[in-house]
């Protein structure tokens, strides 16, 4: 179970480059890993706009965005450079990441049920241990809610 303070499990996922990235390259840094339902979708866009125009923040403070979806790895390399995203983005598309951090869950829309993403960003330290959890994100304003946190750590 995903917990404050325990270890973040650890993963190797292709980037949207193709290369194998791993959350053990970030030892020493804080990283804001956020997962999200699909590339190129309203809310998924805003949310990875917010963090991109973010990003000199983030800076500041050593950490690292990873944005993490079932995406292709083509997938993840369009939306990139269509909205000039300036860290990377990770593909599981056979969601084993997604679901070791429990956010591929059962979800409902006009009460058809469906397997997808629950909106989760997870921040963890440069020791590897989670600092803290957001479920169920609603993108507006959470970009900030997330560097108040990376302030505090």
């Amino acid at each position: 179970m995903l917990a404050e303070g325990k270890k973040a499990p650890v993963f190797t996922l292709p980037n949207d480059e193709g290369k194998k990235i791993s959350l053990k390259d970030f030892l020493g840094k804080k990283v804001v890993l956020y997962f999200y339902p699909k590339d190129n979708t309203s809310g998924c866009t805003q949310e990875a706009c917010d963090f991109r125009d973010a990003l000199p923040g983030f800076g500041k403070i050593k950490a690292v965005v990873l944005g993490v979806s079932p995406d292709s790895v083509e997938s993840h390399k369009k939306f990139k450079e269509k909205y000039e995203l300036p860290f990377q983005l990770l593909s599981d598309t056979k969601k084993v990441v997604l679901e070791k951090y429990g956010v591929w869950k059962e979800k409902s829309m006009y009460g058809r049920k469906y397997m997808g993403v629950e909106r989760t960003t997870v921040v963890i330290d440069e020791n590897g241990k989670i600092a803290k959890i957001f479920r169920k994100v609603k993108v507006k304003g959470h970009v900030e809610q997330v560097l108040e946190t990376l302030k505090g750590i």
